[in-house]
């Protein structure tokens, strides 16, 4: 078994570990740069342009009349809506029963199920009792269990026993969701895609697991059950990954004080 099958649970429910860089803390390449000669020319030409259009435009140029339009509202605005009334342990908990509600019990629990909870036995099983529907968490605690008890599994990722970071170093598992889509609703059913970034790897001198950057897409087949979304399963996919800027990369120290100083957040439609 693959460590990408082993780290999520058993059927379609995957969540794969990201690949480790060669040296993330190490120097970047950058882009060699344009000579500031050459940038005061096209400056220059780009000046020249203008003011020879803004010569030839005849005085009586007639101008687009105002719209009283308001923009239409885009797939990425927040609706403004208070996402939950309370809490489950750390999870939020009394979505809406309608899409936005559905998308944000997606998004949260995508980042609970990705979280390093659930490396620890306890934390873990109050995890799945809160995310997945009652018979689903009967019969995936078990597998995952397993999963994360496997010690060939936890060696190869860099922890000990129990799920435990090696001493001086800082295990980070955080899910940054950036966006939900309903891919289906009808009710007490809907499915939802969440995109999201994911932080994984261990911060610490002589690491051998840097933490480092992925992107998936989790799709989560979701049900309406005594007042609240709970998962039924879900499946991912890579991606979309977006083009990497030229920044150096945070040294070991200043990646495990920024995941212990920034708390997570709740995230809503």
């Amino acid at each position: 078994m693959s460590s990408e099958d082993q780290y999520g649970g058993t059927g379609q429910t995957r969540t794969r570990l990201p690949d480790s860089p060669a040296d993330p803390y190490g120097p970047t390449r950058r882009a060699p740069r344009t000579p500031r000669s050459l940038i005061t020319v096209v400056g220059v030409v780009v000046l020249l342009i203008a003011a020879i259009a803004f010569a030839n435009q005849g005085p009586d140029t007639p101008t687009p009349p105002p719209t009283d339009n308001a923009p239409s509202t885009t797939s990425t605005s927040a609706t403004g809506t208070t996402p939950v009334p309370g809490k489950n342990g750390t999870i939020p908990k009394g979505f809406a029963h309608d899409e936005q509600g559905a998308q944000s019990a997606a998004a949260n629990y995508a980042v609970a199920l990705s979280s390093d909870g659930m490396f620890d036995a306890a934390r873990r099983r109050a995890i799945v009792q809160s995310v997945y529907l009652p018979d689903v968490a009967a019969s995936r605690q078990s597998d995952l269990d397993k999963v994360y008890a496997d010690q060939e599994f936890l060696a190869r990722i860099g922890l000990e026993a129990g799920g435990k970071a090696p001493k001086g170093m800082t295990f980070i598992s955080r899910v940054n969701p950036v966006g939900t889509k309903v891919e289906k609703f009808s009710g007490d059913t809907a499915s939802v895609s969440v995109w999201y970034s994911a932080l994984f790897g261990l911060a610490g001198e002589g690491s051998k697991n840097p933490v480092s950057e992925s992107w998936y897409t989790n799709t989560f087949e979701l049900r309406w059950l005594n007042g609240d979304w709970r998962v039924a399963d879900f499946t991912q996919k890579d991606g979309p990954a977006p083009v990497g800027r030229d920044q150096a990369a945070a040294s070991a120290e200043e990646m495990a004080a920024a995941v212990s100083q920034f708390g997570g957040l709740t995230y809503a439609r």
